[in-house]
């Protein structure tokens, strides 16, 4: 008998739209009670959308609003720079 591989889950990047591992991307997540965070660990209660750790798919999906139309909730500025300054820490860090 062949050992069972489990099924790696796969989430859609909203700049570039390919699909990586649900690990390799961040996750962006509207939670029950209506309020928009960062999720780090992938496993927050609520509604999410991806992106890749790289700065161009994160400009092109805040350019095209649709972590707003993906969440269904209009996104806040500072939550958007915030999220921005991540993918910049994660570039920096994967280039050394």
């Amino acid at each position: 008998m062949s050992a069972q591989m489990r099924k790696i889950p796969e989430r859609r990047c909203s700049g570039c739209g390919e699909s990586f591992p649900k690990k390799e991307l961040l996750r962006v997540v509207r939670e029950p009670d209506g309020t928009v965070s960062l999720d780090f660990t992938g496993k927050k209660s609520g509604r999410g959308a991806y992106v890749c750790k790289k700065l161009a798919c994160f400009k092109k999906a805040r350019k095209a609003n649709r972590f707003a139309s993906s969440l269904e909730i209009q996104i806040p500025e500072e939550l958007l720079n915030a999220l921005e300054e991540e993918i910049r820490l994660a570039e920096s860090e994967a280039d050394t």
